[in-house]
């Protein structure tokens, strides 16, 4: 009797570390032609992959050219990828049609849209913001070929400075949309800017809350895996010199916490102008780590597929986009972010690295967004070099 409890231990273990390490796989997803249907696949990308910098045993490669001014992303659960755009107008879906690694297909879904930077995906549904307004396309991987929205709340503010959106639905199924501040440093009398607001899109008429208060300007945020709570990057303000503040990685334990902007910057800094007009630093939330000055982190998600080592874990993978007004660039590139148990940074390291060249000072891409796909490889979006990287692992 006691052999058997022993085989039937030992059988239960033994499944449970097999499911552990399994890994989803890469899925055929056949398309129709129509009239708003590329085809990429000899698409190619003015890009310098050999320069790029990895951890060992990852590889890099394009994804999808020909995808302009590549921004934010979302997916279905076939493994159709939306990208949204801040400097167009378009929004796209992407394809792997064979499921080799590569789009071959992309979908023109929509023209002469506001800033359409956020997309998001649910039930079958796409959600995309636009600086003031959030659209719904209904079913949308049965309508590629004849893709139709409607719009779902149009009372954003209209500001286009930092008025582009991320968005994503959190694990209480409600749509969360930054709204940035309207300035570089200023001080709104109406509470929806500079925050995270939510929104219940089941609710017709619905109207959006505040969530998170304080945050200067967020393009990417995910929901920690095991804890549920919202992370966040959050890009820290311009015009006090190269080295100061820290762009910021936020958690939010709870709705109704304060961050600090335009008062306190990276948690310790004291905003010139505003400050004053503040309370003690103490009473803001200060950020979980400090991801360099004017690096501009955007996109942000918590790694939870198979392909990378454990390590990667329920750890984040955060894109930087890299500095605009410093007299010597920053940014640029990926980082990985590992966090413990207790929801604490334990240490931070650089991912990918080579789109800036630190001797001449030459940018030729600029990541944007994560997204992780089926088998556990992760996209990095670049709005310069109009593409998507997919980025592989294998065991050296």
């Amino acid at each position: 009797m006691r052999l058997l409890r022993i085989s039937i231990l030992l059988f239960t273990l033994t499944l449970t570390s097999l499911s552990g390490s399994c890994q989803g796989k890469l899925s055929e997803v056949k398309t129709a032609n129509s009239s708003n249907k590329r085809d990429i696949r000899s698409a190619k990308a003015d890009v310098k992959l050999d320069q790029i910098r990895l951890l060992p045993g990852f590889k890099i490669e394009v994804w999808a050219a020909d995808v302009p001014n590549a921004r934010s992303m979302a997916m279905s659960e076939e493994g159709i990828v939306f990208v949204g755009n801040r400097q167009g107008d378009s929004v796209f879906a992407l394809v792997d049609e064979n499921a080799d690694g590569k789009a071959d297909s992309k979908f023109i879904l929509a023209e002469g849209l506001r800033m359409p930077n956020g997309v998001a995906y649910k039930d079958g549904d796409l959600y995309v913001a636009e600086v003031s307004r959030i659209l719904r396309f209904k079913d949308i991987k049965n309508n590629l070929n004849n893709p139709k929205y409607e719009v779902i709340y149009d009372g954003y503010p209209t500001e286009r400075h930092h008025g582009w959106k991320f968005i994503a639905f959190g694990p209480d199924g409600m749509l969360y949309v930054p709204v940035g501040a309207p300035c570089n440093i200023c001080k709104s009398d109406d509470e929806i800017f500079a925050s995270i607001t939510r929104l219940d899109v089941t609710k017709p008429g619905s109207k959006p809350e505040v969530f998170a208060h304080g945050v200067r300007n967020t393009v990417g945020f995910d929901w920690h895996p095991v804890t549920k709570e919202l992370w966040f990057t959050d890009n820290g303000r311009d015009m006090m010199g190269d080295d100061i503040p820290d762009c910021e990685l936020n958690r939010a334990t709870q709705k109704g916490q304060h961050f600090g902007y335009p008062y306190w910057h990276a948690g310790n800094v004291k905003d010139p102008e505003f400050g004053e007009k503040g309370k003690d630093a103490s009473a803001y939330v200060a950020p979980v780590a400090k991801l360099g000055a004017h690096t501009a982190p955007l996109g942000m998600r918590f790694y939870v597929g198979g392909m990378f080592p454990t390590t990667f874990k329920n750890n984040a993978i955060i894109a930087k986009h890299g500095s605009w007004n410093r007299s010597k660039k920053s940014g640029y590139e990926v980082d990985w972010v590992q966090v413990n148990s207790n929801g604490h940074v334990t240490e931070r390291k650089t991912f990918a690295s080579g789109w800036l060249d630190e001797a001449s000072q030459e940018v030729w891409g600029r990541p944007v967004d994560v997204q992780e796909l089926p088998d556990g490889s992760i996209l990095i979006s670049d709005d310069m070099a109009n593409c998507i990287y997919r980025i592989t692992y294998t065991k050296p």
